[in-house]
């Protein structure tokens, strides 16, 4: 008899319980990857405008040596075969996004290949993993890399008589030399901001045009509504806030908070790679405390550590703790009526 309530234990599915509220919706994995993938795709053509040939080989390699992997990790583990769900490929885009054009091919395949291999199939596949795969991807680049990785060239365009020129990105260049550095290649902060705007600086691939950028965004955030503005907004505002408080070098108050929200690669990791429904967290407000911590720590980075960027970091470090958020911090009770005592 015991036996047997154990057989019919074992045949009857097993109940995966996930924060609610649950709705139903008739976009399939399939549809947001592909479409997240096509919101990036301003951003890759800027990165192909501005860079050239070099940012169309990269992007290429990327995403066919993470569809690659995923394919013969899943036939040697003897799983069905998903790269048409395209995760994949938007994994092996973000990857590419997220290297500078003067790296050598091998680079963005090793990422792809980590990140696909090690940080995702290894861990069971698709919504199993704990870390953001192109984030642990392109750490693992950059740690193996590190003279590669932070080499970066001038876009095309202002470059004459020479194949390629490099530069320090505006981040670098205020890290190393200061303000006065800056302003010495942009000559006013306008001019500065303009270019930071457009994406005629020098930077990884996907993160030089943030008008590319906030297109993609706009379109998931409020065409779509793949994506909520919880963790985005609050990671942005964070690093805006605290550096514009502790960046400056003449006291409180200041420093240049809107250099900081337009360098780097805050725009593409707060809505593209910080909004993950895996390794993110799913109720509202502990979506804006992830958004605030991970703004913290990028501003900490930028401002008080030994490298010039933070994004990639502060995401990784939130990702440890979206599952304790999620657990810590309630969500609101749907149909739950306050009841007020009576004296």
């Amino acid at each position: 008899m015991e036996g047997a309530v154990k057989e019919q234990q074992q045949a009857q599915p097993q109940l995966i319980v996930s924060v609610g509220p649950h709705m139903r919706s008739s976009e399939s994995t399939a549809t947001i990857m592909w479409t997240v993938s096509g919101a990036l795709m301003p951003a890759a053509l800027m990165g192909v405008y501005y860079f050239g040939f070099r940012a169309v080989a990269i992007i290429l390699v990327s995403i066919v040596t993470a569809i690659l992997s995923e394919a013969l990790t899943q036939m040697a583990l003897r799983k069905p075969v998903t790269v048409s769900d395209g995760s994949a490929f938007l994994t092996g885009l973000l990857i590419a996004l997220n290297v500078p054009s003067s790296v050598p091919l091998y680079i963005p395949a090793v990422g792809s290949f980590v990140a696909i291999v090690i940080t995702k199939q290894l861990f069971g596949g698709l919504g199993f993993n704990i870390f953001n795969p192109a984030l642990i991807g392109r750490a693992f680049i950059l740690i193996s890399f590190p003279k590669q990785m932070t080499t970066y060239y001038k876009p095309v365009m202002n470059v004459t008589g020479m194949d390629a020129v490099t530069t320090a990105t505006p981040l670098g260049l205020l890290k190393e030399d200061g303000l006065a550095a800056l302003l010495e290649v942009f000559h006013t902060k306008a001019e500065l901001y303009q270019h930071l705007f457009v994406g005629n600086r020098a930077g990884s691939l996907g993160e030089t045009s943030i008008a590319a950028l906030l297109l993609g965004a706009f379109f998931l955030l409020f065409i779509k509504r793949y994506i909520t503005w919880h963790i985005p907004i609050s990671f942005i505002a964070t690093v805006g806030l605290l550096t514009w408080l502790f960046g400056g070098t003449e006291g409180l108050l200041s420093g240049d908070a809107i250099f900081h929200m337009l360098s780097g690669g805050l725009i593409l990791g707060a809505f593209f790679m910080a909004t993950d429904y895996v390794t993110g967290p799913s109720v509202r407000s502990a979506q804006v405390i992830f958004g605030i911590c991970a703004g913290a720590l990028t501003a900490l980075i930028r401002l008080k550590g030994g490298y010039p960027e933070g994004v990639m970091f502060a995401i990784l470090l939130m990702n440890c703790f979206a599952p304790l958020l999620d657990r810590r911090v309630r969500s609101r009770v749907f149909g739950k009526i306050a009841v007020k005592e009576l004296k």
